[in-house]
C-alpha cells in the first residue's frame, strides 16, 4: 500500500444510487436449492425470504 492517497479528484457520490437494491447470493446443493425455487414461487415468496425463515426455524 502507498503511504498516502491523492483524493483531490474524486468524485463524492459518483456511484451512488439511492435507489438500488441488493439481492445477496444464496449458496444450496442443487437438490435443496430446487425444492427452495419450488416452494419460493408456490408461495409468491422470494427465495432469500424463504430461506431466512427456515433458517430461523
Amino acid at each position: 500500500m502507498k503511504a498516502e492517497y491523492d483524493f483531490s479528484k474524486g468524485e463524492r457520490g459518483k456511484f451512488y444510487h439511492p435507489d438500488a437494491v441488493f439481492s445477496f447470493p444464496i449458496y444450496l446443493e442443487p437438490d435443496v436449492n430446487d425444492v427452495m425455487n419450488q416452494l419460493a414461487d408456490e408461495n409468491g415468496v422470494e427465495v432469500q425470504r424463504l430461506v431466512n425463515e427456515w433458517q430461523e426455524s
